[in-house]
């Protein structure tokens, strides 16, 4: 079959995208945005990709089958050739579920944040453990070649969003997936181009929760008061809660500052001592979150532990990518509050006392674009010594208006050149800089790198 996905260098379609070809499709795919490491993985699997959505994309490949991502609205030309010529369509979450899904054992790790990094770890423990599971993670995991695959055994883990499926379906992703071990790592505002208040995400977590059969397992943050509304909706599966609050049956112990050691208990027993390459208290859930859900899977918990030092973790989750004359350089997806406030708590205590840190800030996603997340983002850059904003177009807020609450540690930027030169012109010895954007910020990473280099050969020179 010919299947082209329109929005496949999303995150979601590029892996369907995978799992299509690896299933024999024909698979090709349109998109207006292309940036590491989607771009790169469709280009090893020979996807080829067009730019933009034209009509006469679809009157030269015609396919057999249309899949549309949920960027795409009516209104965009491909969207509305696929209508007016009668092709067959479908959602990335609906012909996953049908061609795939309904076979396997479905793991389905949703929440607001640490998503993917519980995904690959999930994934990646059942892996090491022989079972061959199929996934579907929303980023490049450092231990698999790709984000998605088939897998030859009978479980699949997902990477399971909240965000809208389509433009012709508008109910959660992760309704679709059916899922016989569904774990909730945490609930929080966010999507608020989709979703106008908390309270309708957590009915769409509950719509999810009403999926796992009465023989599954639900496994989800303790203490988490959002979550604890979702369950009292109605839950009629087992629940197993982890975390560091009370009434946690999987719990933990961070051993040194950053948590990249730490202690594990299931049921007041103490499973083992664990150290691995990620940061943070945050990932140290993650890390439970897993545990349960293999374990909910039928795997000795002991074994999945002694497995955790291998895992490599996922691009662009606190990534360190390099360092030119004493400034290290990092990256990091975090776009919500939370999520930034957590990653800035995990560098700095990798990083140490005494250390400066700088954070360069894309606020490109929908809610930050709308300023959902304005009144909360003051706090959560508490951490950082510096702050270089970037404001890219579309944003529906001006930068000045943190000057009041960050004062003289704040710099706005209009252009990503401004904030690279700035960085570089100002730099202090040893300094970290760590750029957080859940788009391309430009290559701005990338791009200082290369400007540090010129500018420490010009030291030198001089």
């Amino acid at each position: 079959m010919r299947i082209h996905i329109l929005g496949v260098c999303g995150t979601f379609m590029a892996g369907v995208a995978a799992i299509a070809r690896e299933l024999g499709h024909e698979v090709t795919g349109s998109d207006t945005a292309f940036y590491p490491p989607m771009s790169e993985q469709l280009r090893a699997l020979g996807i080829a990709v067009r730019e933009g959505y034209r009509e006469e994309h679809l009157r030269e490949l015609e396919p057999d089958l249309v899949l549309i991502g949920n960027a795409l609205s009516r209104g965009n030309p491909a969207v509305e050739a696929v209508l007016d010529r009668g092709l067959p369509y479908a959602s990335g979450p609906e012909w996953l579920a049908r061609e795939l899904l309904h076979q396997r054992k479905v793991i389905a790790i949703a929440g607001t944040h640490g998503k993917t990094t519980t995904t690959a770890l999930t994934a990646f423990l059942l892996d090491r453990l022989g079972l061959a599971p199929g996934f579907l993670i929303g980023g490049v995991a450092r231990d698999f070649p790709l984000s998605a695959r088939v897998g030859s055994g009978e479980l699949f883990v997902i990477e399971a969003d909240e965000y809208d499926t389509a433009f012709f379906d508008k109910r959660a992703k992760f309704l679709h997936y059916r899922p016989r071990i569904a774990v909730l790592n945490n609930l929080e505002y966010d999507h608020a181009d989709i979703y106008p208040d908390l309270a309708s995400i957590e009915r769409q977590f509950h719509l999810l929760v009403r999926t796992v059969p009465r023989s599954g397992r639900l496994v989800v943050k303790a203490g988490d008061e959002a979550l604890e509304r979702v369950l009292q909706m109605g839950c009629w599966t087992p629940v197993e809660r982890f975390g560091f609050a009370d009434g946690a049956r999987w719990r933990a112990e961070a051993l040194c500052a950053d948590a990249s050691r730490f202690r594990v208990w299931h049921d007041g027993r103490e499973l083992g001592k664990a150290s691995w390459a990620l940061a943070g208290v945050h990932n140290v859930e993650n890390a439970l979150a897993a545990l349960a859900a293999v374990s909910a899977a039928g795997v000795m918990a002991e074994a999945a532990l002694g497995h955790l030092p291998d895992f490599r973790g996922v691009r662009r989750r606190l990534e360190f990518l390099g360092e030119v004359g004493g400034i290290r350089v990092f990256e990091d997806f975090a776009h919500h509050p939370t999520a930034i406030a957590r990653t800035l708590e995990a560098l700095r205590a990798r990083l140490g006392p005494g250390s400066s840190l700088r954070l360069a800030l894309e606020p490109r996603s929908n809610s930050m674009r709308m300023g959902a997340h304005l009144e909360r983002l003051p706090e959560a850059l508490a951490l950082a010594d510096r702050i270089e904003l970037f404001i890219p177009p579309g944003v529906a807020w001006r930068g000045e208006v943190l000057a009041a609450r960050l004062g003289e540690r704040l710099r706005v930027h209009s252009e990503i050149e401004g904030l690279i030169e700035a960085i570089a012109r100002d730099r202090l010895p040893g300094e970290a800089v760590c750029f957080m954007s859940n788009g391309s910020f430009g290559g701005a990473p990338q791009r200082l790198l290369s400007r540090l280099g010129q500018a420490t050969l010009a030291d030198e020179a001089g």
